[in-house]
Parts: C-alpha cells; structure tokens; sequence
C-alpha cells in the first residue's frame, strides 16, 4: 500500500460454515485491531459470509451480524474460506467471489486449508502454493497443475500468498504487515502478538523437539546475544563458541529449534535490522551495511532484494521515514 495513501487498505475475510476459529482469529488479531500505539489504523478490516449465520467448525460457535459476501468486491486483500473437510466442495458463490476478486487485482490469501478454496476456484494452477502437511498428498492428487511447496511455513508468489496453518497464519500475516508497511510496524504487531517478529517462509512446518539431554538447551539466550551484535564481524564459529558447542552441533540445534541454519537466521537478523535503520531515515547506505553487519553496499543491495524483493532505495522510497 503506497505511504500517504489517504484510504485504507481494505482486507476482507470469507467466513463459511464451518471455518476454523482459530485462522479467523489470526486474521483479526493482526489486520482487524486498532493500533493506538501507532497512531494510526493499518487496515479497514471486514467480515463476510454468504448467509446471516454461519455455523463454525464442529458447531463450536455461530457468526452473525457480518457483511453479506458482496463486501468481498470492495476487497483489495481477500482471504479466502479455510475448514477441515478439504473434500466437500466450496458453495459456487464463494468460489465466484474469489475469481472476481483475483481477475480486478486483488491480493488473494489462503491460511492452512484455504489453499483448496483458491484452488477450486482455478486461480492456483500454475502457481507456487502450500497447504498443512497433512493433506499434501490429498492436494496434489486433485490439484495437478498447482506447484505445491508442503514443507514451507508459507509461499509469497505475488499477489497470491498461502500459510501452512496454525501458527503459520500469524507468519504470514506479519509478513503481509512487513510488506505493506515496513519492519518496524511489523516489530511493533509482532510485539503486541508476543510472537516471533519473523520467521522466514522457507521455514519447515514441522519442526522436531527432542527432548533434551541437559535441563536447557534453549536457543534464546545466545540469539539474544547474537542480536545486540549483528553489526559486529559475527561469524557461525562465534555464535557457536558462545553458545559452547561445535558449529556442527549448533547447525542442529537451530534445525530442530527454529527449522533453520545459523547463517540464515543472521542472514535474516541483519537484513531486518538494514530495513529498520532506512526506516528510521539512514540513507547512506555504505552506513546501513556496515551498522547492519552486511558489509559493503552491494551485499546489502543483494541481500534486501532476495529478502525483501526491493532494492534498498525501492526500500526507502516506499518505508523511509
């Protein structure tokens, strides 16, 4: 959404019977709540179904008093209907929705089994998409043509975008946030979440949690201490020394406690702390390379746009201060 726009953008969210909770409150946690600490809106959020009351997953709760499925037309970000009966089809009016909605240019969205939705709907063939793991082999026996991606916690492809589920959906969601209106408000919702302010869509959904051999293996302290010096010569070697272990065995703690590698996840850090410091109105970007621990502007120019698809000044232009 362009800065100094003076209107809102508008994301709808498709509810139909029976939804998943649990997606649905994602979605208004991270688009549908006021943000006095920012003072400003983020987003004009609304609610539809095709009928006045629509029954949720295993009847848990009934909706009402939403808007009727033609808000879905005003939406520049739609997110589409999830639920766990993948087999039963989606009524045609919802489906019809969607197809309107992808063919005037709006941002689709399917969180968990929403990616079935936007695939009956045809607007997923021949794109990049992920859905919970547990229904990949279903998805793909119905869905050919849709390049399924199943051990990702989400897939960007544009104006298109699918979470894996659960928690994914908050991944995707701040990540949309991150896009729409730079790192540093998605840092500011990611803190009101009390959850992760980035994780990396290449991320695995299934992460394995061993037990552990000692009382506290746990990442965060050392994370921690990577962080306040991201703009430091801070090498894997480095991190692994102060966490007291080989650099091979901290590659397979940061597998199994965050699904990534140690040199992405600084990677990652750095990028995100290149992105705060335009923000906060650093143009110089020799500076921003160096503070950042990026190293030389080039690094930095190849490294915002595989992590962020902008160059740093398409970076500024959109979220400098």
């Amino acid at each position: 959404m362009p800065q100094g726009s003076s209107q809102l953008h508008r994301v709808v969210v498709i509810v139909d019977e029976n939804s998943n909770p649990f997606e649905l409150g994602c979605a208004t946690e991270v688009f549908g709540l006021r943000r006095p600490e920012l003072g400003r809106e983020l987003y004009d959020f609304v609610l539809c179904s095709p009928e006045p009351r629509t029954l949720m997953r295993d009847g848990f709760f009934t909706l009402t008093g939403v808007a009727g499925l033609e808000a879905a037309d005003r939406a520049d970000t739609l997110i589409v209907p999830n639920r766990p009966d993948t087999d039963v089809p989606r009524r045609p009016a919802v489906l019809d929705a969607v197809r309107r909605a992808h063919a005037r240019g709006a941002r689709l969205v399917g969180f968990c089994s929403g990616a079935f939705t936007l695939a009956e709907a045809g607007v997923l063939d021949g794109r990049r998409a992920t859905a919970h793991w547990q229904w990949a082999d279903s998805f793909r026996a119905r869905f050919p043509d849709v390049r399924l991606e199943a051990d990702v916690l989400f897939v960007d492809d544009g104006d298109i975008l699918t979470a894996a589920g659960s928690s994914a959906a908050l991944d995707l969601g701040l990540h949309l946030v991150r896009r729409d209106h730079g790192a540093e408000v998605a840092n500011s919702v990611s803190r009101r979440l009390v959850f992760a302010a980035h994780r990396d869509g290449g991320q695995r959904q299934f992460v394995e949690r061993p037990v552990p051999d000692v009382p506290d293996e746990s990442l965060a302290p050392v994370l921690a201490w990577a962080q306040e010096r991201l703009g430091e010569t801070l090498t894997v070697a480095d991190v692994a020394a102060r966490a007291a272990v080989s650099p091979a065995t901290l590659h397979r703690r940061f597998r199994a406690q965050i699904g990534t590698t140690p040199l992405a996840w600084l990677t990652g850090e750095r990028v995100a702390l290149a992105c705060r410091l335009i923000e906060r109105g650093e143009d110089r970007l020799d500076v921003v390379a160096y503070r950042s621990g990026l190293g030389s502007g080039a690094n930095l120019r190849a490294l915002m746009r595989r992590e962020t698809g902008l160059s740093p000044s398409a970076y500024r232009k959109r979220f400098g201060g």
